[in-house]
């Protein structure tokens, strides 16, 4: 090595020039760049010495100029080619006097290059280059040509995203199958944040857009493509429920439609009977009707008839295993995520108005208190004769209607069972019902509280004694079902609760000394609705644990046998408990994400405020009813104030997508000028 030699090193993978001022101690050397930077290199870090010199480091700009034009690839297939014929290997010089017919120092280090960057037609053994075989070559070029159509296809998608992201356009964008799957990297990391599966491609497209790599971003840019809306159910997406049917599922529903399977022949002819079904106007999932029969003796029977799902399946079926996968149908604002397949749960399974269905009926004959004297259950026909919303009900007492005295009847006997339950010590706590609904065109929220209705303690009352006369069966003949219980709360003194204004304070008082209602196989006493046994039997359409009680009630009535053994009652109760306390949790905090959001678009309102009771009264943190709205919320209290004192609330900064909600309490001129 002299001074002004001419050589090659790299610098992060490339290659640079510099040249050699002096040594530096035994081994090193002085070089530098073009830039006129020197450092302190061994010679095990040159990769190529120029021959002739000496050189400058001024001359180094030129000398790369000179050898750039020299520097296409394609030149190696032709030599590779020629090389493969003759069966020899070769090194820069040769190589440069067979491509340029040149062996000057420029065109040697071209030849160098050349050969130091191409994977494809060269291996390098030694100081020595040998042409690759045909075969390896052509594999390669394969592997290049899918690598750089891979490279297109992703600058593609990036220019259809970005232009799809900046446009205006609200008509969803039809995206290949290789597109939709980076689409749902995206989702997935939306969803789930860093826990997502695969949020390096999603991290991946927001860089290649200009965009911050979080989870906002793509939630973001999601709805920029009209693939969300800004108000994405992300609790859903985050949870084990399924959303949509599979396709087998939606072909047997449809083969069950256009093929229906027998059915039992020991079903008792109800359709003579009136039936009312009283449920809310959207209610499409038709599950019980009411009926009320005058016997020769002039005593009334009620009759209660449930909807008959297992007319339509059988323990272990692909439908009854899809529907003990959801539990449950889940209730949202937006709509319902079902547990049986639309055409199914709102046709044939449900009591429709004027068609002939099958049914469970219960039949039950109250003594003059409104305790059950007598039961009977029976597979059975009906016909729904009225399909009645509580509104109407609720018009019909009210006006004394005289053509439907069966619901006069109704009323009487639900208040005589109200009024024995009370004696037989049940609770009855009184709170605001909040109906949410969103319109799913328009986003518009409609949140209301639910007027007290006799129509709706009416069906409650009915659906309580069908549950108690089901339990009751199931109990005495050892059906294992799911019993509901709850153990006798240890309520506040008379003298504490009289302390507290009667009203919501006052049953809040009550509800926190409630305990958990439990659900087991084994029967046993539901303190706060006063009966000894207790099951849920009136919404199979709606609740799994619901049909599995129908399935061994059914069972029993026709064969006196079991539909599932006591262990499979056990593996399903496990299966269960997850999905609905899944399900809960959807509900809840999807009916929170909207009541924020209904107060986030009502920025400058006033909310009466009722007081409820302290979480952490020394931090003074309670919590406030806003009574327009019945909806219950936790605040910062920054003056004295006691359960049941009304407030005037205004809401200071709410996020519903954090979850995150502040409320003050309005100052006495505020407050006046509210309230007026």
């Amino acid at each position: 090595m002299e001074k002004g030699s001419l050589v090659e090193f790299q610098t992060n993978g490339e290659p640079r020039l510099g040249v050699v001022d002096r040594a530096d101690g035994k081994k090193n050397w002085i070089v530098f760049d073009q830039n006129d930077r020197g450092q302190s290199m061994h010679p095990r870090s040159f990769t190529y010495e120029f021959s002739g010199g000496p050189y400058d480091a001024s001359d180094i700009p030129k000398i790369l100029a000179q050898i750039e034009p020299l520097l296409d690839p394609d030149q190696l297939s032709v030599a590779w080619e020629l090389l493969t014929e003759m069966g020899e290997t070769t090194n820069p010089k040769e190589l440069a006097e067979i491509l340029f017919s040149n062996q000057s120092p420029k065109h040697c280090y071209a030849a160098h290059r050349l050969l130091d960057k191409d994977r494809m037609f060269f291996k390098q053994k030694g100081d020595r280059y040998e042409p690759r075989p045909a075969s390896q070559v052509a594999e390669l070029q394969h592997q290049i040509a899918v690598t750089q159509q891979k490279q297109r296809e992703w600058e593609n998608f990036i220019d259809r995203l970005r232009e799809a992201t900046t446009g205006d356009s609200k008509v969803p964008i039809e995206w290949p199958s290789l597109e939709r799957s980076r689409l749902e990297s995206l989702e997935r990391f939306a969803t789930f944040g860093d826990e997502a599966q695969n949020r390096t491609m999603a991290q991946e497209i927001l860089a290649a857009l200009g965009r911050l790599q979080t989870p906002q971003e793509a939630f973001n840019v999601l709805v920029r493509l009209n693939l969300w809306s800004p108000h994405e159910n992300l609790f859903l997406r985050r949870s084990q429920a399924p959303i949509g049917f599979s396709a087998p599922v939606q072909k047997l529903a449809q083969d069950l439609l256009a093929d229906a399977p027998p059915d039992i022949a020991q079903r008792l002819d109800l359709t003579h009977l009136k039936v009312y079904t009283i449920d809310d106007e959207a209610t499409q999932e038709i599950d019980d009707g009411l009926s009320v029969e005058t016997l020769a003796n002039g005593r009334q029977k009620i009759w209660v008839h449930i909807a008959d799902p297992t007319r339509w399946v059988t323990p272990g079926d692909p439908l009854d295993l899809e529907a003990r996968r959801r539990a449950t149908t889940i209730y949202l604002p937006t709509g319902m995520v079902p547990m049986f397949p639309p055409v199914l749960a709102t046709g044939p399974m449900s009591l429709v108005q004027g068609q002939v269905c099958c049914a469970l009926s219960f039949a039950v004959l109250l003594d003059e208190t409104g305790g059950v004297e007598e039961f009977t259950i029976h597979t059975s026909l009906i016909k729904t004769t009225y399909r009645l919303t509580y509104d109407d009900v609720d018009e019909m007492l009210q006006l004394g209607v005289t053509a439907e005295p069966e619901l006069a009847q109704l009323e009487h006997w639900a208040r005589q069972r109200r009024s024995w339950r009370q004696s037989q010590g049940a609770i009855f706590i009184h709170m605001p019902e909040t109906s949410i609904k969103v319109n799913s065109s328009s986003d518009e929220i409609q949140i209301s509280v639910l007027e007290k209705s006799f129509s709706r303690e009416l069906v409650a009352e009915m659906m309580i004694l069908v549950g108690e006369v089901a339990a009751r069966y199931a109990q005495a003949h050892s059906l294992p079902v799911l019993f509901r219980t709850q153990m006798q709360p240890e309520l506040p003194s008379e003298e504490e609760l009289l302390l507290v204004p009667a009203g919501p304070a006052r049953s809040v008082a009550i509800r926190r000394c409630m305990p958990k209602s439990e659900v087991g196989l084994t029967p046993g006493r539901h303190a706060s609705l006063g009966l000894d046994f207790y099951t849920q039997v009136t919404s199979p359409i709606r609740r799994y644990s619901d049909m599995l009680a129908h399935f061994q009630i059914k069972s029993h009535l026709l064969t006196g046998r079991l539909a599932l053994e006591v262990p499979q009652v056990q593996e399903i109760i496990l299966s269960l408990t997850g999905a609905v306390q899944e399900a809960i949790y959807i509900e809840r905090q999807t009916n929170r994400y909207w009541i924020l959001e209904y107060l986030r678009r009502n920025p400058s309102e006033y909310w009466s405020g009722l007081m409820l009771r302290w979480l952490r009264e020394h931090e003074g943190l309670g919590v406030v009813m806003l009574e327009d709205i019945g909806v219950e919320l936790v605040m910062t209290f920054d003056r004295g104030v006691q359960p049941g004192d009304r407030l005037m609330i205004w809401v200071n900064h709410v996020d519903p997508r954090q979850d995150v909600i502040h409320l003050s309490v309005v100052e006495n001129g505020d407050a006046q000028q509210g309230f007026q």
